[in-house]
């Protein structure tokens, strides 16, 4: 047995921050098969399901994954934190299952690792009934950077930025539109330096994350999110899975956290 650790509300802002990153993320993705987004018929074609068929699927499976992302705000659950592990990595696979480069599925790796941080972070319970009871934020724990909530949090993190890098030096349609219609004239440039800057910085978040290249790149996704032409608002809500897991780890990273997990640790001592 241990005395608990005296760690008042550290867990909290991770607890809350990744809560409604998982609510953003599948309530944006929700909205997308309610307007029936045509992309999706390439998804559903994985399957063999025809585009008629899958108009008509789409707006079923968004009405689910809003009402998953909505619980997640309301009433959150181990049951269904898992569950939107499991969608997440799936949806995400199925980019370059229908042809789209690898690069599609790493860089939502907000989508699927948001939801395993926070099941992590508040325990993987092996009694039946705790998946489906109310997720409370744990009081007494010792985490940071090299815990399994941290290492989760900087995996996924590394995925999303170097995946997003990726695109940029693969000069995705998109992005290249993105830059040309902000003024550049060599957008094509401007996607490889894009590319080159989030690829290293991907990995120095792996390696050692510090707060100022969290932060910085936390705000840069925000921006970038918001440059699509279409869908504006939805595409932005759906990437709530990225901020999360960037802001998740800068509160990890924060000094006084740091010091109360140091302290804490200090008072696991044996009792009885």
């Amino acid at each position: 047995m241990f005395a608990p650790s005296a760690l008042p509300g550290a867990a909290k802002p991770v607890y809350y921050t990744l809560r409604v990153a998982v609510a953003m993320c599948f309530i944006g993705h929700g909205a997308f098969g309610i307007i029936t987004k045509a992309v999706w018929c390439n998804y559903f074609a994985v399957f063999g399901i025809d585009a008629v068929t899958a108009y008509k699927l789409m707006p079923l499976v968004g009405t689910v994954d809003i009402l998953m992302g909505i619980s997640m705000l309301v009433y959150p659950t181990r049951a269904i934190a898992l569950w939107l592990v499991i969608w997440g990595l799936f949806t995400a696979s199925l980019r370059p299952a229908s042809g789209e480069p690898f690069a599609e599925m790493i860089e939502r790796a907000g989508n699927y690792g948001a939801p395993l941080a926070l099941l992590l972070l508040c325990g993987m319970q092996a009694k039946f009934k705790t998946w489906f009871t109310f997720i409370q934020p744990p009081g007494n724990v010792a985490f940071n950077i090299k815990s399994t909530v941290g290492i989760c949090l900087r995996v996924a993190a590394f995925l999303l930025l170097s995946g997003h890098g990726w695109l940029n030096l693969l000069h995705k349609k998109t992005l290249i539109g993105q830059y040309t219609g902000l003024g550049f004239q060599q957008a094509n440039t401007v996607a490889t330096v894009a590319g080159i800057t989030e690829i290293v910085a991907a990995i120095l978040i792996l390696i050692r994350p510090s707060r100022g290249l969290l932060f910085a790149f936390l705000i840069w996704k925000i921006g970038t999110e918001l440059l699509y032409p279409n869908h504006l608002l939805f595409e932005w809500v759906e990437r709530g899975g990225s901020y999360g897991t960037l802001l998740a780890l800068w509160f990890i990273c924060a000094p006084a956290i740091t010091a109360q997990n140091k302290a804490g640790q200090a008072v696991l001592k044996p009792v009885g």
